[in-house]
């Protein structure tokens, strides 16, 4: 039986990642208790606001369980508001990260909700010409430490995709669109091979 893949589902656009692992055919769960956290391989966590994911992490007992997973080698990938959680630091947040990875997040970046944008972005390890990515309320990815590596930049050099081993982090909202290369990227990272229907990458490499 394949691992089951999390999606974080306190608040955010949890059900847009759930609905691209069924395409995918990859078995999902959304995680809002710790027993459901303890039955995923990897987990997903979501766009939405950061500051009400973080007070519902420690108000579900799922924030401490959550970080020793990580820790212990579960692959976890942050899109937006869930990558601002992933950080050592963010700014402007007056709830506690999980500091699990070596950056600092900028939150609200780019502006407020009409600022939202889309833009092409070489992700490294992703075959077939740039993701098409969309930012909503996107945070930025500054100060990356030694212990990560940025996998993708804006064309003016902004940090928006950055990896520290089982850990991925993306400023942008890829179940937003029906490219799924970043999904399968995170999934390859977590031992998942998707089992149904043609995927982004078999696309590509025709």
């Amino acid at each position: 039986m394949e691992p089951t893949v999390g999606v974080l589902a306190l608040q955010g656009d949890f059900a847009e990642h759930l609905s691209v692992l069924t395409r995918l055919g990859v078995p999902a769960l959304d995680v809002r208790r710790r027993d459901q956290l303890e039955r995923v391989a990897a987990l997903i966590m979501p766009g939405g606001e950061s500051t009400t994911i973080s007070r519902l992490l420690l108000q579900f007992g799922l924030f401490e369980p959550l970080r020793e997973r990580a820790l212990a080698g579960m692959p976890v990938w942050g899109t937006c508001a869930g990558a601002i959680l992933l950080a050592r630091e963010v700014r402007t947040l007056d709830r506690p990260s999980l500091g699990l990875m070596d950056m600092v997040v900028d939150r609200n970046a780019f502006g407020r909700q009409i600022d939202s944008f889309e833009a092409d972005v070489e992700i490294e390890g992703i075959g077939g010409g740039p993701v098409r990515a969309v930012f909503i309320r996107a945070p930025i990815f500054t100060d990356v430490g030694p212990q990560a590596r940025v996998l993708g930049r804006l064309a003016d050099g902004t940090v928006v995709a950055v990896r520290q081993g089982n850990l991925l982090a993306t400023s942008f909202h890829p179940e937003l669109t029906d490219d799924t290369r970043v999904h399968e990227r995170f999934l390859e990272l977590a031992g998942v091979r998707p089992a149904r229907g043609e995927t982004a990458v078999a696309r590509a490499g025709r």
